[in-house]
Formats: structure tokens, C-alpha cells, sequence
């Protein structure tokens, strides 16, 4: 049997085919990309079901298909009439047209509330929820029409199946599901006016949905869960991060933590009906790319690596703050901005390069630092785990054992094993997971970057003091 994985982002499609031992036998990449006016990101819904269509057509040609699931986005919105017609243009999850209806819901619930029940510390514009009072507030006439409310991942399922139905990962950041009870929150839904009947049958990740032209069809996870899936992190101890653009950080949970007002770490529901906590930091790799862009375009990121690897831990001195773009977490300040401190004639682009390097690194570290999870082992995603300068010095600044993926699109393997699972070809999750294959591993070595760390928190602190 042959299963297939796919992953929505949010400008491309991955699909990949898999046999019983999770081999790769096929892939295919469809880019595409969506409207943006300001704040409004827009698509046509049916552009997200023509590429699947184009998918299966492509993946068909070289090995059959068997089974398949699809992971997506959590907040991209399509709303349809009771016959699955849309009648709007989907809301992309980056859409923030929904600022005044996330003050209005604020405003009426509390933040404390809200992450009481749905795990979100924040109640932003790009949720669901937002969006639809938004709808309902501004185009009143589409409202009338809105007889289902799909998420993407939804979609899809009802344009190959016909059946209405989610899955409960993918509802965790509507800010109407009860991630505790895991069920639709009646309050939420009676405040911003939505109907039961307005919404799918709620299912678990890896469960059988119907089938599309023999093929059949499995309920996946969100994006970065099927990621986590796809690693391998699957029991206590292991977490995943990836460093590409940004750096995201998935760490399994048995509760839902205390509110902390100071908090703005997101619990999810996970795939197993326990929970995760989502960090991240909006700048990483993307630190790297822009230094090498506007400063060294003719040198290769490979070289890049070997010019850093000849600094001195600790770049004699240099330090970086990555904040191009703000910060998140573990301090949420979005004025913040990126510098360099303590330059001297003496330093090089090698040792700006390397002072990047670190300054991520030491981003990871205070991420754990912050969420307090119990960790062995990192495995490791993005285009940052190809560098093993940077693995290297990620693993001695944690503390921990950092491995790398053989196969490095581990969504679009993470869905491939949940439809798996659905249709039996696997037994479970864990022992599916058994066949994910590590390629390197880094664990921490004798060199000391307690002064790297101590110096990178100094200048962190008076940044964001200056805020305060």
C-alpha cells in the first residue's frame, strides 16, 4: 500500500507518496499565491481544490495512491451555502481585517477566559471567530448566505468525500472549541452568532473520512503537528524545532498550563487528546538570509559556515539581536529591532555571521527556558539543521542532544503516517513513528557558552527594559 501526505502552506503545496516502510516513491510541489489589499489576504477556494485535483493527477502517473491525508494551515476561512458552494473568497489565516471584533470578544470574555477554555492567550484577528463576527458585522448579505463554515483542511475533505467533518487540532485556534472537553464552545458560538448546524462533525487525527476515486481519504493534523508526527516526537522528552524563516518550537504536554497573564505561548489540542505548546520567533533563519543578502550576495551559506566556524565562541566580543521583525517569545515586544553591540575594528564579516548563528541559538534556549518542559532531545527541521556549526552550537548552549531527519519534509510524512493509521496499514502513531529515520545526531560538547548566553540575555534585558 501506498500512503500520501500532503501539506498546505501558505504559498505552496508538498505532496509526497510512501510505502508500508515509509519510503518515498513520489513527490510533487504546486506554488501558488494569494491576494493581499492591506490587511485582506485573499483566495478563491476553488484555486486550493483545482491544485489538489492537479496533485493526485501528477502523483497518479508514477505509483498508485491508496490512501491519503492532508494537513493545513489552522485559520484560513471558507464559507459556503448547505451545498458546499462558496460564497466568498476565503479569508487566508494571515488575514488581520478583524482587529475591532477581537476587541469586542476580548472586551466580553477576558483573555483569562478564553485560554481557560481554548488554550489561546490571545485573542488576535486572524481567529476564526474574529473573522466570522467580522463577516456577520460587515457583509451581512454573505452572512445570510453562510450555511457551513470550513476551515481549509475541511474543505477539502468535503470536495473528495462529500462528508462535512473536521478535525480537532485544526478547530484548537478558532477560539470556539473547548480544547478541554473537546467539544464546540456553546457560549462562543451564541455570542458571535454561529449555529451548530453551521459546523462540521468533529473527528480525531487519523481517522477514515470516505474515499475519491478509490483513494482513501484520512483525517491529518495541523501543520506543525503532522511535522511533529513526521520527526518522530511522538513521547515525553523529545520536542521539535525547525529554524527556517522563523523558528518554531512544538512541545508535547499532558495539561493545559495554569494562565499566566505574562504568557502569549498557545495550547493546542494535539493528535492523541493531550495537548502542545506552539513557540516561535519570527526571526531565525531569516537573520542569516538578510545579512548574506544586502552584505555577502556572492558567498554560499556553506561557505558562510566555514567562514564562522574559525571565530571564537563568544565572536570576541559581538553580539546580535535578532528582532528584525519584532520579537514574540519569550518577551513579546513587536517594536523591538535587530542590532549589533559591541563592534570593534577588530571584527570581520565572519564574525558578524557567526554572532547570528549564536544569537538564534541562544533564542531556543531561553524558548525552553520559558516553557519549562522536560527535554532530552531536539529534533531538528529547517533549512538551519543543515549547518553542523549550527546544530553543534544549538546542542551546547541547551544542553541537549539535537538529531537531524532523513527526510526533511516531515509534514507531508507526519500525514502520510495518519492516513496510514486510518486505513490500518499502521497500528498506531508510535509504532508508525519507529520507522522515522534520523540521519545526525549533536550532542553537547566540552565548549562553554555560559558567557555567550549571559551577555546575549544582558543586552535582551535593556531592550526590552527600554520598552517598559
Amino acid at each position: 500500500m501506498n500512503c500520501l501526505g500532503i501539506d498546505y502552506g501558505t504559498t505552496s503545496v508538498k505532496a509526497m507518496l510512501f510505502n508500508e516502510e515509509l519510503k518515498e516513491k513520489a513527490s510533487v510541489n504546486v506554488d501558488y499565491t494569494v491576494n493581499t489589499n492591506g490587511c485582506f489576504v485573499e483566495i478563491k477556494p476553488e484555486k486550493y481544490w483545482e491544485m489538489l485535483r492537479e496533485i493526485l493527477v501528477k502523483i497518479k502517473k508514477d505509483s498508485p495512491i491508496d490512501c491519503l491525508a492532508i494537513d493545513t494551515q489552522c485559520e484560513t476561512l471558507i464559507l459556503t451555502d448547505e451545498y458546499g458552494n462558496p460564497v466568498r473568497d476565503a479569508i487566508v489565516w494571515l488575514d488581520n481585517r478583524a482587529t475591532e471584533e477581537a476587541k469586542i470578544i476580548e472586551e466580553h470574555f477576558g483573555r483569562k477566559k478564553v485560554f481557560e477554555v481554548t488554550g489561546q492567550p490571545e485573542i488576535t484577528a486572524t481567529w476564526p471567530a474574529c473573522k466570522l463576527l467580522w463577516v456577520k458585522r460587515n457583509e451581512p448579505h454573505i452572512w445570510e448566505k453562510t450555511k457551513r463554515i470550513f476551515l481549509l483542511e475541511d474543505y477539502l475533505l468535503y470536495k473528495l468525500t462529500g462528508k462535512f467533518i473536521t478535525q480537532k487540532t485544526l478547530q484548537s485556534s478558532t477560539i470556539y472549541f473547548d480544547i478541554n472537553k473537546a467539544v464546540w464552545w456553546n457560549e462562543m458560538l451564541d455570542f458571535v452568532g454561529i449555529e451548530k448546524t453551521q459546523l462540521p462533525e468533529l473527528a480525531d487525527s487519523g481517522v477514515y473520512v470516505g474515499d475519491y476515486e478509490g483513494i482513501k481519504v484520512v483525517t491529518s493534523a495541523i501543520d506543525q503537528i503532522a511535522g511533529a508526527i513526521g520527526a518522530g516526537v511522538v513521547r515525553k522528552g523529545i520536542i521539535s524545532e525547525m529554524t527556517g524563516t522563523t523558528m518554531a518550537i512544538y512541545a508535547p504536554t499532558d495539561s493545559v498550563p495554569p494562565y499566566d497573564e505574562n504568557s502569549i505561548v498557545p495550547c493546542h489540542y494535539s493528535y492523541d487528546g493531550k495537548y502542545c505548546l506552539l513557540s516561535w520567533s519570527p526571526t531565525a533563519g531569516m537573520a542569516l538570509k538578510w545579512f548574506r543578502d544586502v552584505f555577502a550576495r556572492e558567498i554560499s551559506f556553506a561557505e558562510l559556515d566555514t567562514m564562522a566556524e574559525k571565530v571564537n565562541v563568544g565572536c570576541d566580543g559581538l553580539v546580535f539581536l535578532p528582532y528584525l521583525c519584532g520579537s514574540t517569545m519569550p518577551k513579546y515586544n513587536p517594536d523591538a529591532r535587530g542590532s549589533f553591540t559591541g563592534i570593534t575594528p577588530e571584527h570581520t564579516i565572519s564574525h558578524f555571521v557567526r554572532s547570528i548563528m549564536e544569537s538564534v541559538a541562544c533564542i531556543l534556549k531561553s524558548n525552553l527556558d520559558y516553557l519549562g518542559v522536560d527535554v532530552d532531545e531536539i529534533r531538528i527541521m529547517g533549512g538551519g539543521a543543515r549547518s553542523s556549526l549550527w546544530c553543534t552550537m544549538k546542542a551546547d548552549i541547551t544542553g541537549k542532544k539535537l538529531t537531524t531527519l532523513k527526510n526533511k519534509e516531515t509534514a507531508c510524512l507526519g500525514s502520510a503516517i495518519l492516513a496510514g493509521v486510518g486505513t490500518g496499514m499502521f497500528d498506531s502513531i508510535e509504532d508508525a513513528c519507529k520507522m522515522v529515520e534520523t540521519d545526525k545526531e549533536y550532542l553537547p560538547t566540552d565548549t562553554d557558552y555560559k558567557d555567550v548566553y549571559n551577555n546575549f540575555k544582558y543586552y535582551d534585558d535593556i531592550l526590552n527594559r527600554k520598552r517598559g
